[in-house]
This record gives structure tokens, C-alpha cells and sequence, in this order.
């Protein structure tokens, strides 16, 4: 009877694990709201299978990569990014999946891009991300309610002074640089929210 029950429970966390994930159709066009609209169309796009994985849902045509959000989390996020940002990605991916700190994530690839194991890109990279509480997402129509957007432009190694921008906000909606001198030093743009 014990191992009815266990068998029981198991079907049901699987069947419910399961039903959270939405079909594919809707993953993108849900993913794709991170990007602006004029390269929408043709993005590449990693999302959900049935079990959970991350795979690609959307070969691409251009030089934009997007991410789904992920369903085993509260809340929403997307994000698209160019594609010579996807090496990092997958970097960060890979150290979560082992169980890593955000420091043990941002030491490893550090060490990694300083000695040319990770590369980086050369050009400034934009990540456009996409992101709300529980609610604002309907994983039956991937339609987006309300979710903030910001933008993350790469520019490793970049410091204040050969940017010319500030370590933090000066106002609402100002660009500022996070991460300086690092090869994580990005330009962070959050346009105040409505």
C-alpha cells in the first residue's frame, strides 16, 4: 500500500511539474516581448520542454537569442541578448546548474575571460530583460501584463573614466555603469517605472 502511495505521489508531482510548462508557441511569443519589436521576428529561443530542460524552442535568423521564462520560478523573466553574449550565458547556465554561488558564478567566469578561456564580447552587447510579479504573465496566451523592462549594455572591462558614466544613478532612468573594470562592466539602464 506504502509504495501505491509513493507511486501516487509521484505521478501527481510529475503530472503537476508538467502542467506548469507552457507550449512552446506560447513560450515564445511571451520571450520574444523582452526584445524591441523590430527584431522580434527571427530570434532564436531556448525555453521548456515537457520535463523541465532547457532547449531550443526557435532556431533564429539574426543576432538576437531569447530566453523563456522559466516556469519553476515565481514571478517573471525574460530576456533576449546578442548572440556574441551567449558564450557567457551559457557560462552562467552551466555554474548554476552546478549548484554555484552568484560570487562562485562571477569569480569563475572572471578568472576564465582574464585568461581568454571565456570569451567576451568585443563590442558593446545589449541584454534587454523583461520581468514582473506572479500574475502579470498568462502562460495560456504568453501575454505579458505590466512587467518592467531594462537594458544591460556589455562593455568588458570598462571603467567610469574610459565610459564617462557614474558607479551609480544620478536620477530616474539615468545610465550608470555596474561592475567596473570587470568582464561583467555593463551600462544598466532601468527607465522609471509607470
Amino acid at each position: 500500500m506504502k509504495k501505491v502511495a509513493i507511486t501516487l505521489l509521484l505521478f501527481v508531482f510529475y503530472f503537476n511539474s508538467n502542467a506548469q510548462i507552457p507550449d512552446p508557441a506560447i513560450q515564445i511569443a511571451a520571450a520574444i516581448q523582452a526584445a524591441p519589436e523590430e527584431i522580434r521576428v527571427g530570434a532564436m529561443v531556448y525555453g521548456y520542454d515537457a520535463d523541465g530542460n532547457l532547449v531550443t524552442l526557435q532556431k533564429g535568423s539574426n543576432d538576437l537569442i531569447c530566453l523563456a521564462d522559466d516556469p519553476n520560478k515565481s514571478g517573471f523573466n525574460a530576456a533576449c541578448y546578442h548572440k556574441d553574449l551567449e558564450e557567457f550565458m551559457a557560462r552562467g547556465r552551466e555554474l548554476r546548474a552546478q549548484g554555484k554561488t552568484p560570487s562562485e558564478i562571477f569569480d569563475a567566469r572572471e578568472e576564465e575571460a582574464k585568461s581568454g578561456k571565456l570569451k567576451m564580447p568585443d563590442h558593446p552587447a545589449t541584454l534587454h530583460i523583461l520581468s514582473g510579479s506572479d500574475g502579470m504573465y498568462n502562460p495560456e496566451t504568453g501575454v505579458v501584463d505590466n512587467a518592467f523592462l531594462r537594458y544591460v549594455v556589455y562593455i568588458p572591462f570598462a571603467t567610469s573614466a574610459s565610459s564617462g558614466l557614474p558607479t551609480k544613478p544620478t536620477g530616474p532612468g539615468h545610465p550608470w555603469i555596474m561592475d567596473p573594470g570587470t568582464h561583467r562592466a555593463h551600462i544598466m539602464i532601468s527607465p522609471p517605472k509607470e
